[in-house]
């Protein structure tokens, strides 16, 4: 084994098709970075996402840009200074959180002085867009779950938001247009809301657009997504909205998220973490700051067909951890299994 960097593109088939505001998944393409000491293997998986004019080709080509320094013993603050935000520094910084894990034996729980054992977590799943119908029986099979996300867009979403609200009468509800809505529209949903009683609306505005919620008093709590890539975003946002959704594959890692999360706790934001639809690989290091967040919502894996081995799981209601070998737990690297439980 030589010191360095290879770079590989995984295709992950869904269960099923995965609709937003933006169009339909029926597969989702990552990037695994796996760097190298000569003795021991960190890896790192990322989503490049076009909302961010990002592609498997331009993901690639930035991470293989730094392989000469990855194999000369590159650290994080190094590749944070490198490589601006994004998903190949996301490949990248989590593939060298995982490298040091299994160099030093140590948990990057551990390395963050959190208990070694992870908590499960009560994350949403995903209702995604459809007809009031079809979303009406995505939602009646998630009755067993207290937190659940959905997916609408500026074609009469208060249909959409009924038609779930209806089989779930008691669960958390997340609303999340993927910024298909304008102010207006935001504006007369706020009566749907209140009747719903959805307690998050994720991003309703486009990022470039979001100017219209300065001081807007919305009935349920507005959450930056897109408006919101790491800490230095935070100052913009302060009166518009009230939760941010951390992302690694839009900080760049889980340096900058931790980051993030830390100065958004101190200016007073709700925290959620979110992430793309991918495997296991990308949730074991959203879980480091999940277990900080109020809302959840790190259900991608479950939408594959099959999920590495080890990797999360829905049981009674709670999102379960990946095992320490898959990521982060300074353990061999395990196999693939079937998705399983959803």
């Amino acid at each position: 084994m030589l010191p360095g960097l290879t770079l590989e593109p995984a295709v992950h088939p869904l269960s099923a098709p995965f609709r937003i505001s933006r169009g339909v998944r029926t597969s989702t393409e990552v990037v695994v970075a796996t760097a190298s000491d000569g003795r021991h293997v960190g890896r790192g998986e990322s989503l490049p996402y076009a909302r961010y004019d990002e592609t498997v080709g331009s993901v690639t080509a930035q991470a293989a840009s730094l392989r000469t320094a990855i194999a000369a013993g590159m650290d994080r603050r190094r590749l944070c200074e490198l490589l601006g935000p994004g998903a190949a520094r996301n490949a990248l910084d989590c593939a060298l959180w995982d490298l040091e894990a299994r160099r030093s034996g140590m948990s990057v729980a551990a390395m963050l002085g959190q208990p070694d054992a992870l908590p499960a977590l009560c994350s949403a799943q995903t209702v995604s867009l459809d007809t009031p119908a079809n979303m009406a029986r995505a939602a009646a099979g998630l009755r067993h779950l207290d937190l659940v996300k959905v997916k609408v867009d500026a074609n009469d979403p208060a249909a959409l938001v009924r038609a779930v609200r209806g089989e779930l009468p008691a669960a958390r509800l997340i609303v999340d247009p993927n910024e298909s809505w304008d102010i207006e529209l935001l504006r007369a949903m706020q009566p749907v809301l209140a009747e719903a009683r959805v307690d998050l609306v994720e991003q309703p505005l486009p990022a470039a657009a979001d100017d219209a919620l300065q001081g807007f008093a919305s009935v349920s709590r507005l959450c930056a997504d897109e408006s919101c890539h790491v800490a230095a975003d935070l100052p913009r946002l302060r009166g518009r909205y009230q939760v941010v959704n951390i992302k690694l594959d839009k900080t760049g890692g889980l340096s900058a998220a931790l980051e993030l999360l830390q100065a958004a706790q101190a200016a007073d934001f709700g925290i959620m973490v979110g992430c793309m639809i991918s495997s296991s690989l990308a949730i074991a290091p959203a879980w480091h700051v999940a277990r900080h967040a109020e809302f959840v919502d790190l259900d991608g894996p479950l939408w594959l067909r099959e999920d590495h081995a080890g990797g999360v799981a829905m049981r009674d209601g709670m999102l379960q951890p990946a095992s320490p070998q898959l990521w982060g737990g300074g353990c061999p690297l395990a196999a693939r299994r079937p998705a399983g439980t959803h």
